[in-house]
């Protein structure tokens, strides 16, 4: 009998990572209309321009589930060249605050999903033993016309600089590729971290050399940097300027940053800023396209 809305699996945010990488649902049998037109990603064919960004695709199973559901350019989430665990829960927490646009000190809780979240993982990776296998068992097993990114990230370890970080940026995005993944996608931006590997989109001669350096170890395969919010159309320029001439387009508006307090009064995250995603973005985030558009 084939799957109805109501029986969809979704990612448990009262889980852990590890849990729900651990029970990642199977494909279903869903009835997925065909989109009129035809289209490419990056300029490889695909079935729609419909797709997934890296969020909830743990791993190859969610990918393919994803798939299964009609969505057709998928992100496998951001791997790194050594493991690397999870934050501790929550890591999607609820928020219910009107449309933010940058600068806002802070948002509430709240104890159901109404559209937007914080997120807090930290940018988890599996070893890349584990992950590399993953992604090319994954890709074998995607039909035609289901186009595969695979988000990847720099590792910083201490007393490295931009010369180390870029170098593990580019050996992680070469191993997607010698895995399978049609796209690399860098990601430039996660609020969540401390780490220079968190705003490198607002750092440009640095994300400039990345680029270039990543670009230079992947060749010819399309190549993504994932963004944060820019605010102005100047910063937009030199963000341009910067990484233009190395990379085939940018993912954007990965999330806004806020501090996030619940029902009590008190500060989660230790008092430190996270990422708001979703319907709190939306706005903001089709803003940031056309700047960059225009």
């Amino acid at each position: 009998m084939p799957t109805t809305q109501h029986d969809l699996f979704r990612y448990d945010i009262a889980k852990s990572y590890d849990w729900n990488y651990e029970n990642a649902p199977d494909p279903v049998d869903i009835e997925v209309p065909d989109y009129p037109g035809e289209w490419d990603f990056m300029g490889i064919p695909t079935g729609s321009p419909l797709g997934m960004p890296a969020g909830p695709l743990l791993n190859g199973k969610w990918v393919l589930y994803y798939a299964s559901l009609g969505f057709d350019v998928l992100t496998y989430k951001t791997v790194r060249t050594r493991e690397r665990a999870c934050y501790d829960l929550p890591n999607l927490q609820p928020v219910d605050t009107e449309p933010l646009h940058g600068g806002e000190a802070e948002c509430p809780t709240t104890l159901e999903m109404t559209g937007s979240w914080a997120v807090s993982f930290g940018m988890p990776s599996k070893a890349p033993d584990v992950w590399r296998e993953d992604v090319e068992t994954t890709r074998k097993k995607l039909p035609k016309g289901k186009v595969l990114s695979v988000s990847v990230v720099g590792s910083v370890l201490e007393g490295w600089g931009i010369e180390e970080l870029a170098a593990d940026y580019a050996r992680c995005a070469r191993w997607a590729v010698d895995s399978g993944a049609d796209v690399v996608e860098t990601n430039f931006s996660c609020p969540n971290v401390s780490s220079p590997d968190g705003q490198l989109y607002q750092q440009h001669e640095d994300a400039r050399f990345v680029a270039k350096t990543v670009r230079q170890a992947i060749g010819d395969t399309p190549y993504l940097i994932k963004v944060g919010h820019v605010p102005t159309r100047k910063e937009a320029d030199w963000l341009i300027r910067a990484v233009g001439p190395y990379v085939d387009g940018l993912a954007m508006t990965n999330s806004v940053a806020t501090k996030v307090r619940d029902e009590e009064g008190n500060l989660l995250f230790e008092g430190q800023c996270r990422g708001i995603c979703g319907k709190a973005t939306l706005d903001e985030s089709l803003k940031q396209v056309g700047t960059f558009h225009e």
